[in-house]
């Protein structure tokens, strides 16, 4: 089996402000600004690196300077990004958002039209290297034509991230038109569940997703947990109680977990809580990607089946946890 994972999306930079005081419409507020590499396919592929993982990018980058940071910062990770274009005459994507004092996001500005390169003609000309991977994932940055080129063509597991409310349709509308009508999963939050579906529940959307075609779904729900099911079993998965510090990254790092443990031979649902792990490393820095989530998945207390994963310097890493009954236990 391959020990290769590909990820097609979205490379932006991002830039994240957190308010150091209350929210004033129309007013300067004092905060705390950082800017690093970023973009959902990219955040997702850097922390599987940091899982020791051989990840390929099948991207488009930028001739401004934001496309150079962001090609220095990925090769310099080791990510593959022999699958990934450079348009010299385009701007780079870039993303800003705005958290409130708690680290939770207020609302996110994403300039994205450089991913509209990654056609069905992109991916074509790049299939076959994408088929000797053992997971491709996706992000719904690109279009509802190309996410239904891949469920077309995949060969191997194909896994999908919807973004947000307003991308979330295209896996949708990717799915209806597709040939196959098969997804090996789909990672979505609440918001985007319902708008997507247009479900009053969590429960009802999951079970419409299902019969879509979806093998595996999983709704994230804050605070409230993960809400996952495959279509004959449904199951619920509390919270790891966490001093959230930003919010940003943590879905991307979710989607990391999942593929990470789908790498590992873990089974559903018992992957959820590698996933929830891997998104608790994320809500603990002001960073897009916690660059110490191998070593804070090691320290973790919680254990399945005793399995174990290496990070990216070959030490064990067993990330897994409890249905339920989550404990987690960072590092210092």
């Amino acid at each position: 089996m391959s020990n290769k994972i590909t990820v097609i999306g979205g490379i932006n930079m991002d830039i994240s402000a957190t308010m150091t005081a209350p929210l004033a419409l129309r007013d300067s507020i004092p905060g705390k600004v950082s800017m690093s590499s970023g973009g959902v396919a990219r955040n997702i592929a850097h922390n599987l690196r940091l899982l020791g993982h051989d990840v390929h990018l099948v991207s488009v980058l930028g001739g401004d300077i934001f496309g150079r940071i962001c090609h220095e910062q990925c090769t310099e990770l080791g990510l593959d990004l022999s699958l990934t274009e450079r348009v010299g005459d385009m701007r780079n994507g870039l993303y800003l958002c705005v958290n409130d004092p708690h680290g939770d996001m207020v609302t996110a500005v994403a300039d994205m039209d450089i991913v509209a390169r990654i056609s069905p003609k992109f991916l074509s000309e790049r299939i076959d290297a994408i088929n000797q991977s053992a997971v491709v994932i996706a992000d719904t940055n690109i279009t509802a034509d190309s996410l239904q080129y891949l469920l077309d063509h995949c060969t191997v597991p194909l896994m999908v991230d919807t973004v947000s409310t307003a991308k979330a349709p295209r896996i949708a509308q990717a799915m209806r038109q597709s040939t196959t009508h098969h997804l090996h999963t789909l990672k979505l939050n609440r918001q985007e569940a319902l708008a997507m579906t247009e479900c009053d529940t969590v429960e009802s959307a999951a079970a419409l997703l299902t019969t879509l075609g979806v093998q595996h779904v999983y709704i994230t729900l804050g605070r409230e947990g993960v809400y996952c099911s495959n279509g004959s079993q449904h199951e619920h998965f509390a919270a790891i109680p966490t001093q959230v510090v930003n919010t940003t990254g943590a879905g991307d790092a979710f989607v990391a977990g999942l593929a990470h443990a789908l790498m590992q031979g873990v089974s559903w649902p018992d992957c959820t809580a590698w996933a929830q792990q891997a998104a608790h490393s994320a809500l603990l820095t002001p960073m897009t990607v916690n660059p110490d989530i191998a070593s804070l998945m090691l320290t973790s207390k919680c254990t399945i089946h005793n399995a174990q994963c290496t990070g990216r310097d070959g030490t064990p890493v067993p990330s897994a946890s409890t249905k339920g009954n989550v404990e987690c236990c960072p590092a210092g």
